[in-house]
């Protein structure tokens, strides 16, 4: 495609996405989703912010290492110590890209940045002439774009398209626009910046008002042809905008839209998955595209129109996002190199034989509980796996309940402690409360349950439950996940989970956290 007719698909999953409160990835993780995301043709993938931490540096590293194809980002803010890190850890990049930004709207200059116009503009050209030394492929953000002075947009986007910046990304930061002003806003600046045919306008939107997608589609309509997005509208607040959406509305409007993406939209269920196994975050069943009923038609008049023609109620084929592709299902006699075979298949490679070997026999375990196995299954094997790889200081060894009609239900727990066993008895007012009290009048955590999820992995009465925790202590949040054919056991892994994230220690820099 021309430059004109080809949308950029910039992922935003690894960086936006993980600041969702308790989405945080390990670095393992990253690389997962990345693969899965490079399957999918996504151009540019955000990988994180390699100040924040050493665990972000490290993860961005290792992305960059691991992908080939599609362009990995860093963020940084228009600081030279954020630029600097982001470009060391690109340097493994076969294509890497500095993302660099600073706030643009009055009340983010006066109130958070306490910076004069002249200043902010001055401080853009210097970040965006820094990350040139380690890159010729840079993005500038106005943070805040959304509630900025259009005039004031005007100036430093010129000049920092001077300066090199051949990315401009205009955010709607905190999801303030509506579609009309927004479009018309990408408009504005593409009509008004001198030099605007010199970059790619590139829109990053937020769900605040439940509006990311609308607006980022009213962009693109205004001559921006770059989308940034997640997989699941995953993302801080109320979220991003929803990868999937922003394709498959593009893709199915050709009559609206004068640009396409490159993506394999085939992809887009086996990633959607993927994502809400390792985030804990699960995909609501209405939800478009991915969700569990977005191609099921229950009443009588719609599914008497699919059967004669499925154009009747069906704008796309639920084969072209991945829901009818064919799955090898695996199970109890299935050998070692058929599961490390699939496995491969979903983007899971395998650091060691140990690490094989002991995936392996958790599946051996799991085929002895049920008949079938698939991809979702395969898929929360090797992120229990990783959990427990990386988070070892709490252990579930023994695990025995009572419920019985008419009967307070009890809990009966051994858990390892740094390699030393303690067990305990509780009642409660079901099995999972008697097994959380259980627990902590051993852990005494002094957290705060606000979260607990369950959902079905597969369908089947033999399918494995996924169960996600919440907790809060002193305003950290995580989230704990777990899973079992047994619901109880997937609870008590979760919390379980959830209190081995707490005992980390490394602590992570939010982007705006800090004054630029």
């Amino acid at each position: 495609m021309s430059k004109q007719d080809k949308l950029i698909i910039f992922d935003t999953t690894l960086r936006d996405g993980e600041q969702s409160p308790g989405a945080s990835m390990t670095g393992d993780e990253k690389v997962r989703i990345a693969r899965a995301l490079e399957r999918m043709r996504v151009d540019v993938i955000e990988a994180g912010f390699p100040i924040a931490s050493h665990g972000d540096f490290e993860a961005v590293q290792s992305v960059a290492k691991a992908i080939s194809d599609s362009t990995v980002c860093g963020l940084a803010r228009a600081l030279d110590k954020d630029i600097d890190r982001a470009g060391e850890a690109l340097k493994p990049a076969n294509s890497a890209r500095i993302h660099t930004f600073i706030a643009t709207s009055p009340i983010h200059m006066q109130m958070k940045l306490r910076m004069q116009p002249e200043q902010v503009i001055e401080q853009a050209v210097r970040a965006v002439k820094r990350a040139r030394q380690y890159t010729d492929n840079i993005e500038f953000s106005p943070e805040d774009a959304g509630r900025s002075e259009p005039e004031f947009l005007f100036r430093i986007l010129e000049a920092v398209i001077d300066a090199g910046a051949s990315t401009v990304n205009i955010p709607d930061t905190v999801g303030y626009n509506l579609p009309h002003q927004f479009g018309d806003l990408i408009k504005q600046l593409i009509e008004n910046v001198p030099n605007s045919d010199k970059a790619v306008f590139s829109v990053h939107c937020h769900n605040d008002l439940g509006l990311a997608v609308s607006n980022s589609l009213s962009a693109v309509l205004n001559g921006a042809r770059q989308v940034e997005c997640t997989i699941n509208g995953l993302g801080e607040r109320a979220g991003n905008a929803a990868l999937e959406e922003i394709v498959m509305a593009v893709r199915t409007r050709q009559d609206m839209f004068s640009c396409d993406s490159d993506l394999d939209a085939t992809q887009i269920v086996t990633c959607s998955r993927l994502v809400a196994n390792i985030t804990g975050f699960p995909v609501q069943p209405n939800k478009s595209i991915v969700g569990a009923n977005a191609f099921a038609h229950e009443s009588g008049i719609h599914q008497d129109g699919v059967l004669k023609s499925r154009e009747t109620y069906e704008i796309m084929r639920a084969e072209d996002v991945g829901w009818s592709a064919n799955r090898m299902v695996l199970g109890k006699h299935s050998g070692r190199n058929a599961f490390k075979t699939r496995l491969a298949e979903l983007g899971v490679e395998f650091s060691s034989e140990e690490e094989l070997n002991d995936t392996f026999a958790r599946f051996k375990d799991l085929a002895d509980k049920k008949h079938e196995i698939f991809d979702e299954d395969l898929q929360a094997l090797v992120t229990e796996s990783n959990l427990e790889a990386e988070n070892e200081r709490y252990k579930l060894v023994a695990l025995k309940v009572c419920s019985e009609t008419g009967e307070m239900p009890t809990s009966s727990i051994t858990i390892s402690a740094d390699a030393k066993e303690m067990q305990c008895s509780a009642q409660g007012g079901g099995p999972v409360d008697a097994s959380y009290k259980a627990i902590e009048e051993m852990v005494h955590s002094d957290t705060q349950l606000q979260l607990y999820s369950v959902n079905n992995i597969t369908s089947g009465t033999d399918s494995q439950g996924e169960v996600t925790v919440r907790l809060e202590k002193a305003g950290r949040i995580v989230n704990g996940q777990g899973s079992d054919t047994d619901i109880v056991v997937a609870s008590v892994k979760a919390y379980i989970n959830a209190l081995n994230k707490l005992e980390q220690t490394s602590a992570r820099e939010h982007p705006q956290s800090a004054d630029v």
